[in-house]
């Protein structure tokens, strides 16, 4: 990187540090330090939601996974947008009118503190390992771009998000976002015009979707149905539905966002914009990977983006095998490319025969790199286990290093690590209002509003401690986007269920509901371990099993007296506010 480089990330960093601790200071009370005095307006709070979820992970993966799979993961965000209507209409005006500082809180007047505390807890666990990836992201950008040790480069990153989250609470988190997006828009924006630009100069955006589209890259919708398949329309639509439900309504990071609104239709107005904007946004992402892909259609990519994983299988017993496949991997690409070159000019002259043939012989040199590349990636797996022969996380940023300009190396760059700062930011912010709220003040009793700012502020910091250590393991993953995601639906299916229990099923008593969460929980566990269903069906088996399961345990548990609500200040609510 050039010196310009450095100053545009430095600068960038240092300036959301300073926003974050400008605006957050001054926070003397819980309310002011965990939901900012509910003041926010709609903006904040939509800004606020996408850079909670747009990690890292979504810019440096994203594009990866579209590299080698194509499209098809937007289908994963499809749900969204109805998700957010529903929210917007059942859980917003509920949660205000009870001014709750977490979603949890409501199911203690609901149901009773131990329903309450088993949906904190696990709320607590999910995030708690899921803040580790995001941290492991931006880790491993300075990993390969400085060679520095990765370990190093966990504290370093998680260190610079935690100065100005523990000071400045929620409020320093939502504008310190603000600002983050604006970072990240601009970014992958430039990243966009870039990798267009950079094709051969006969090469137009059309010609280039073409090729993307002839190989396999621009398969965004698939009507299949299949319960094994992790992307398509129906486990989008239903799967990615009751996932987006349970992280935007049930997942405190997501609900302590649209808590700080000033009101019901500032909330409402922020979770609806989110849902307007998250589709195409995801769609952009990947068309952005997808036009990597194009890009090192017409300039030889290596054989495995992971420089790290390369050196290691260079330096390994079969280090003459994996040599011998890179050599004829580039050979390969050198014909792929001459193919590439003949398929643009076919389509140029305008003969239907001649592009039809142009495109097989394009579409058979594409398979031969690729069977030559799983031969070299096999040396790579068997060196390296860690990688299970997965380069995703290192395609955008190979690019990134290696083809973009002084300047906008930096920009990029400073995108990336402005998204992770924002998720990371804004997850163990609700990471240590759930632990003071749910745990600290209910089971031991504390309300003193100052005093729970300092209790709040260490527990945040021993919840990025705590994600710092986890990151250590992320490497292991694979594909981080993937692995996010499949982390996040071994529990959201369960605490979805509870809330749908309490809001829709007003017979359905405590007792009843917290039996069936665990039955829930341990078959969703059982589907992840001794099935092939698709993670994304976890949050429909979790959410049904709670709902069958509450209304079985409720006609056959003896009956018992409702427990008052034990929480001075919350009312127990009807589910039809």
């Amino acid at each position: 990187m050039s010196r310009l480089d450095w100053l545009i990330l430095g600068a960038s960093l240092a300036f959301i540090v300073l926003v974050g601790l400008w605006k957050g200071r001054q926070r003397k009370d819980s309310e002011a330090y965990m939901l900012s005095n509910r003041d926010m307006r709609w903006y904040t709070i939509c800004l606020s939601i996408m850079a909670t979820q747009a990690s890292a992970i979504t810019f440096l993966s994203t594009p990866g996974q579209a590299y080698a799979d194509g499209m098809r993961f937007v289908q994963f965000y499809l749900g969204l947008p109805l998700a957010m209507v529903v929210l917007s209409v059942t859980a917003v005006p509920i949660f205000h009118r009870l001014k709750v500082y977490t979603a949890y809180e409501y199911l203690e007047g609901r149901f009773d503190l131990k329903t309450r505390t088993l949906a904190a807890t696990l709320f607590l666990i999910q995030r708690g390992l899921a803040v580790g990836l995001t941290v492991y992201a931006p880790a491993l950008v300075l990993s390969v771009l400085l060679g520095w040790n990765i370990h190093f480069d966990i504290i370093l990153v998680g260190t610079l998000v935690m100065i100005y989250t523990v000071t400045g609470g929620t409020k320093a988190v939502s504008w310190a976002q603000s600002y983050q997006m604006l970072i990240i828009t601009t970014g992958m924006v430039v990243a966009g015009v870039m990798v267009i630009r950079q094709l051969p100069p006969h090469v137009s955006f059309g010609d280039a979707l073409h090729v993307a589209g002839g190989l396999g890259r621009l398969n965004a919708i698939d009507t299949t149905f299949d319960l094994t398949n992790r992307y398509n329309l129906w486990s989008g639509l239903i799967g990615g539905f009751f996932l987006a439900l349970s992280y935007f309504g049930t997942d405190q990071s997501q609900v302590q966002r649209y808590l700080t609104g000033s009101s019901v239709a500032q909330s409402r107005l922020g979770l609806l914009a989110n849902g307007l904007f998250k589709v195409p946004m995801q769609f952009l992402i990947l068309l952005l990977g997808a036009m990597v892909f194009v890009f090192y259609q017409f300039t030889a990519p290596p054989v495995f983006f992971n420089p790290s994983a390369v050196k290691l299988a260079k330096a390994g017993p079969d280090a003459a095998v994996y040599l011998q496949a890179e050599a004829a991997f580039a050979a390969a690409s050198q014909d792929r490319i001459q193919r590439v070159q003949d398929y643009v000019a076919a389509r140029h002259a305008g003969d239907p025969g001649r592009e039809a043939a142009a495109k097989a012989a394009m579409q058979a040199a594409e398979a031969k790199a690729a069977s030559i590349r799983a031969e070299a990636v096999a040396v790579v797996r068997k060196a390296d286990p860690s990688t299970r022969g997965n380069d995703t996380n290192y395609v955008f940023l190979s690019y990134v290093l290696k083809s973009l300009p002084p300047g906008l190396i930096g920009l990029v760059l400073a995108a990336v690590f402005a998204a992770s700062m924002s998720s990371m930011s804004a997850e163990i912010n609700a990471l240590g209002t759930t632990t003071v709220v749910d745990i600290w003040r209910r089971l031991l009793g504390h309300t003193d509003p100052k005093k729970e700012v300092w209790v709040s502020r260490l527990a945040t910091l021993a919840w990025g401690c705590f994600a710092l250590l986890f990151a250590e393991y992320a490497s292991r993953l694979g594909s981080l986007v993937e692995a996010v995601n499949i982390l996040g639906s071994l529990f959201y299916g369960t605490i979805l269920g509870i809330f749908l229990v309490a809001f829709y099923v007003k017979r359905v008593k405590g007792g009843a509901a917290f039996y069936a969460a665990l039955v829930a929980e341990a078959a969703v566990l059982c589907c992840f371990f001794f099935t092939k269903l698709s993670f994304l069906w976890y949050n429909v088996v979790g959410c049904l099993v709670v709902v069958v399961f509450s209304l079985i345990f409720n006609a056959i548990l003896p009956r018992v007296p409702d427990a008052a609500p034990a929480s001075p200040d919350l009312p127990s609510a009807s589910p039809q506010a």
